[in-house]
């Protein structure tokens, strides 16, 4: 790697760090939804002159996909636990019933499972937040400490991870 590739990741990590504390900032103050604070955010790191406007959306991106990540785990543990303790269908008690919900329960499961494997797929050259990701070919973990960009896999090179926290 060059020191050019090197300062050039540098600067997207802090980049992406910028983005999502601005983006943060916005919805705290209650008055953007997360696509409004994202564009807000880049569009004033673009006329900052800091970053180009496609630099500071690709960025953006990244920031998006992580944010709407941990929005869809939040809300499917919501909808999971709400299913489980519904006091009707407890009460319902019939078995024709409660076998339907199973079914049903197991075939939104495993497209859930299926979802949440895809949103876990992450790509070296990607900008990422701290975690591990451990590869999807030869099942090396690379634990990542801070916000970076993902490199191959240190050990077969391969470039296609699956994270965990």
């Amino acid at each position: 790697m060059t020191q050019e590739h090197d300062d050039r990741d540098r600067q997207d990590v802090g980049l992406y760090e910028k983005i999502l504390k601005r983006t943060e900032e916005l919805l705290e103050s209650g008055r953007k939804n997360l696509d409004d604070a994202l564009e807000k955010a880049s569009e004033e790191l673009a006329e900052a002159g800091e970053f180009t406007r496609e630099r500071a959306d690709r960025i953006a991106g990244f920031v998006r996909r992580d944010a709407q990540q941990a929005i869809d785990s939040a809300l499917k543990a919501k909808a999971e636990f709400k299913g489980v303790v519904d006091p009707q269908r407890v009460t319902a008690g019939a078995q024709s019933v409660f076998a339907r919900m199973l079914q049903t329960t197991s075939e939104k499961l495993a497209e859930w499972a299926e979802k949440s494997e895809q949103s876990l797929e992450y790509k070296t050259g990607e900008i990422t937040t701290p975690g591990t990701l451990t590869c999807k070919n030869c099942k090396e973990e690379l634990h990542i400490k801070k916000t970076s960009k993902i490199p191959p896999c240190p050990k077969c090179h391969q470039t296609l991870f699956r994270k965990s926290y």
